[in-house]
């Protein structure tokens, strides 16, 4: 009897801490959500339209609120507060149910996403298969959209976002791939702790290989992502806006809405899975400095990349549909599963990685920012000689 008692005690204590960890995920989980992914989000949609202004000579929002900051708040406020229209021949029930869908893919991404050390929502042993399917909820709410729109130009929308993330996982997958094989495994924190804070034992400075892995992941994810130049499923010049052309107020917002945070989402993975991450030097003993520090390592690494994308919609054009099929089964595919396949050789070779590969691979990148760098200050002393204005 007594050791009936003593082991019901324990399976009571034992569900009372599960049930604690979890009201704890939960907890964090909201704060993560409500707290920073949510405006995050916001900001980043007046970031990129300041970035695009600046990039284009404009001025960009400038009125509410210091350097236009409180203008996403406004716009958000504005389309809570339109009329919530759902046309007559729509399918009601599917309709109303779409843009929820989109957000949830996009929301239940960040639980496996890792923001320090000790700052992640569940540290899962598959944390980047589950951010990977997670993330192609999306596509599922996108189509629900548009076949529900019962209007060609939505349906059109929703069948390009469906051909072009099923194909594009492919090259996303064969990019991560390597990034498995140089870890032993599949968890987000993981991959990261498989790095250093130092940028040579990066996983993209590798070898040849992994710093291609590492450009066809950006590429692919972009893809994913309907980011310019593969934003085909809006393409506004040719589908009005494509699976959203039916949707008003809240509902609309809530597309674009995951579209702004998936860059966020974006970086993140490219820091995780490729620069380390939230490493930082060993500076301190104190926790709470540490994962602030861990904290903005990760962050700025993302936003660096969020950037990046926001300066490609500027400059390059939208992509026709063959072309995105093209790239993605004639070149991505192929590039991919030479990475992988020469990534397994470099291991073979070499288990512990080669040093003097890792040096040259940090250089190389080094030097071709520095040639960038360089070309920029030419044009600026070049437009300066011929009495051009530039913008700022």
């Amino acid at each position: 009897m007594q050791e009936y008692l003593t082991t019901l005690l324990g399976g009571a204590e034992g569900l009372a801490l599960e049930v604690g960890y979890l009201l704890g995920m939960l907890a964090f989980g909201a704060i993560v959500v409500f707290g920073f992914i949510l405006p995050v989000a916001g900001i980043t949609s007046w970031l990129e339209r300041r970035v695009w202004a600046r990039m284009q000579s404009r001025i960009g929002p400038n009125r509410v609120g210091p350097f236009g900051f409180l203008q996403w708040l406004a716009d958000g406020l504005k389309n809570l507060l339109k009329e919530d229209v759902i046309p007559t021949a729509v399918d009601p029930r599917l309709f109303r149910i779409a843009p929820y869908v989109v957000v949830v893919g996009f929301v239940a991404a960040f639980v496996a996403v890792p923001f320090g050390a000790n700052l992640i929502i569940a540290d899962l042993n598959i944390g980047i298969l589950y951010v990977t399917a997670a993330t192609s909820l999306v596509v599922v709410g996108i189509l629900i959209a548009g076949w529900s729109s019962n209007n060609k130009w939505s349906m059109l929308g929703g069948i390009r976002s469906a051909t072009q993330i099923v194909s594009y996982e492919i090259p996303a997958g064969l990019g991560i791939f390597p990034v498995v094989l140089l870890s032993g495994t599949l968890s987000m924190q993981g991959i990261i702790e498989a790095q250093g804070w130092q940028p040579w034992n990066w996983h993209m400075f590798h070898s040849p290989f992994a710093l291609a892995a590492f450009l066809l992941f950006f590429v692919s994810a972009l893809a994913e992502g309907n980011r310019t130049p593969f934003d085909l499923p809006e393409a506004e010049s040719e589908l009005v806006a494509g699976f959203a052309t039916e949707y008003s107020g809240m509902r609309m917002l809530l597309f674009f809405l995951a579209e702004w945070g998936n860059l966020y989402l974006i970086g993140a993975l490219m820091a995780t899975l490729y620069m380390g991450g939230w490493q930082v030097p060993p500076f301190t003993e104190n926790a709470v400095l540490l994962g602030v520090a861990q904290f903005l390592s990760i962050f700025l690494k993302s936003c660096f990349w969020v950037f990046v994308a926001m300066w490609i919609r500027a400059t390059l054009p939208r992509v026709r549909v063959d072309q995105l099929m093209t790239l993605c089964w004639k070149y991505l595919v192929p590039i991919g599963l030479v990475c992988v396949l020469g990534t397994a050789v470099t291991m073979v070779v070499a288990p512990e990685g080669i040093l003097g590969l890792r040096f040259a691979m940090f250089g190389l990148v080094v030097l071709v920012i520095a040639n960038f760098f360089r070309r920029v200050v030419f044009h600026l002393r070049r437009a300066k000689g011929m009495g051009w204005t530039i913008a700022g």
